[in-house]
């Protein structure tokens, strides 16, 4: 299981230059003109995680594998953009795809890069992106609940979208929607307007550590908890640089991690996810959960006939399997525990999934 982040923003905001750095590449352009990415560019990347290095070092595994985030960098919107304006709302059905949005804000100051705009405001910036994804989603409420194809639309997703539609009508925000249905419905209504959020505030070098004026009035606006303050340009800069050398630069300006850590983190607690692991000498391997999963649909997300014939999960915390240095000795020391159906997987669990396939009995490693 990977989930799928959109870089949304107005043009110029440094949207594909974050792209490039988080993704490790150059896909996409990052030049000084408004509308530069024309089409959507998607990159898959690595999640890192310490936890897993551990694991695999101490089952001496052939193989790593990392879980992955998969970012896309979505073209600028402006305003009128639900009307056509700019690139059209050909560019907000790509948003429809993603699990979460990060907005891309512009918090600096700069004469040689142009701005859609006469100044920097990121409040008002990302009021026009907020307003165009909303009026995008009245379009296709609209569409939907005509009488021909309002037939066609299950239970769950009527109630979600008439729902939807009288919150619009009465000037109230749609995030109410998000703690009155279920979350796998609600994503599959593809409303703009519900998706989990977060802010990036892209600021100067200067900015890196306390922030400026800009962030701070947007803060005051939109609270701390799904901000981030970042710098476009120097996430590109530390992408360029060999492991000792990222490391000094970031003791240089004060930064104690990267802009990919900060995001991923902040994208598992937003959506809700977890990590558990698999480790043996074949290989140590990271897959992502939903929070409060069973170990059964845990299983599932290794293979479905390890949910289908889910026996029992032998079970070892992250912490109990590094201090025992591995399975033979957490089995020893009392440490490992046997779980059945209803055990909800934890963040850091360490698994051997037994499973039933007729006529044999399985399990995914041998410790």
């Amino acid at each position: 299981m990977s989930f799928r982040c959109g870089i949304v923003g107005l043009p110029n905001v440094g949207k594909s230059t974050l792209f490039n750095a988080l993704t490790d590449s150059n896909k996409a352009q990052a030049e000084n003109f408004p509308f530069c990415t024309i089409d959507p560019n998607e990159g898959v990347v690595i999640v890192p995680d310490e936890r897993l290095d551990k694991l695999a070092t101490i089952s001496s595994s052939k193989k790593k594998i990392n879980t992955t985030i998969s970012f896309v960098d979505i073209a600028g919107l402006v305003k009128g953009a639900s009307k056509g304006e700019g690139l059209g709302n050909k560019f907000l059905s790509h948003i429809r795809e993603v699990d979460a949005i990060i907005h891309m804000i512009r918090c600096f100051d700069s004469d040689s890069i142009q701005n859609v705009n006469l100044n920097v405001d990121p409040v008002r910036d990302l009021e026009i992106i907020e307003t165009e994804m909303l009026l995008a989603d009245l379009e296709s409420i609209q569409k939907r609940l005509e009488k021909k194809k309002k037939k066609t639309l299950e239970d769950g997703q009527l109630e979600i979208l008439e729902s939807a539609l009288e919150h619009i009508n009465n000037n109230q925000n749609l995030d109410a929607l998000i703690n009155k249905f279920e979350k796998k419905t609600l994503h599959q209504t593809g409303l703009l307007s519900v998706k989990p959020n977060i802010f990036v505030c892209n600021v100067d070098e200067q900015s890196i550590k306390n922030g400026n004026k800009y962030t701070k009035a947007f803060i005051d606006k939109y609270g701390k908890y799904n901000t981030i303050i970042a710098s476009a340009d120097i996430e590109n800069q530390i992408n360029q640089l060999d492991r000792e050398e990222r490391i000094n630069y970031m003791k240089m300006i004060d930064i104690k991690e990267t802009g990919l850590d900060v995001i991923v983190r902040k994208g598992y607690e937003i959506l809700q996810l977890d990590t558990f692991f698999t480790s043996g000498p074949e290989e140590s391997r990271a897959w992502t959960i939903p929070k409060n999963c069973s170990a059964p649909k845990a299983a599932g997300v290794i293979h479905t006939d390890f949910e289908k014939g889910f026996i029992r999960s032998e079970t070892v915390s992250f912490k109990d399997f590094v201090n025992n240095k591995g399975w033979t000795n957490s089995k020893a020391n009392g440490k490992m525990r046997l779980e059945g159906k209803d055990y909800i997987v934890k963040d850091g669990d360490v698994l051997n999934i037994r499973f039933n396939t007729w006529p044999k009995s399985f399990h995914t490693q041998v410790g």
